[in-house]
């Protein structure tokens, strides 16, 4: 083990800062590639020559009340072979992962997982270099609970990327 990878447990809690997911669980799957996204209301459009999507996201597993409409710029359509064999044409975006005291980047497949365990995979390529997998454990990097919490004490309002596109235009 490299000093710059973390021991993480088969699942954790993270958050997708620029997505405005504050903490969904994760599972960790050597076992996949691609790291995949629960999304619903998918709807692809055109903005300034670019690709986009437009959709939701339950980020509680169990709770379809706790949603998060938001907006990535399509990187990719990949086709992706699914855990019952079949391959399905997806979505990818590139988006900051945060998971412990860390943030990069990751693609991200947006698929219905709606049937699956957890609301998002994290596959090998995510994790190459960064993350070993300890299966016998569990949030090792941290808890839901510390990635909701907001030290300055007050709410903290969310941009979406339309509007931090035009604070710095």
């Amino acid at each position: 083990m490299t000093t710059d990878q973390r021991m993480a447990g088969w699942r954790e809690w993270v958050s997708l800062p620029d997505l405005g997911v504050k903490a969904v669980k994760a599972k960790l799957d050597t076992g996949a590639r691609t790291s995949a996204l629960h999304a619903f209301d998918v709807d692809t459009f055109d903005r300034d020559g670019a690709e986009w999507v437009r959709f939701s996201i339950h980020p509680l597993q169990r709770d379809d009340e706790t949603q998060v409409t938001t907006e990535a710029v399509i990187t990719d359509r990949r086709w992706i072979t699914n855990p019952g064999g079949r391959r399905e044409r997806r979505l990818i975006i590139e988006t900051p992962l945060t998971l412990g005291n860390e943030t990069w980047s990751i693609e991200l497949c947006l698929t219905d997982r709606d049937e699956m365990g957890m609301r998002m995979l994290l596959g090998r390529t995510a994790m190459r270099g960064r993350l070993r997998i300890d299966p016998a454990h569990s949030y090792l990097l941290g808890k839901r609970k510390s990635l909701m919490a907001n030290p300055e004490g007050r709410k903290k309002v969310r941009r979406t990327t339309k509007q931090k596109r035009e604070t710095t235009s």
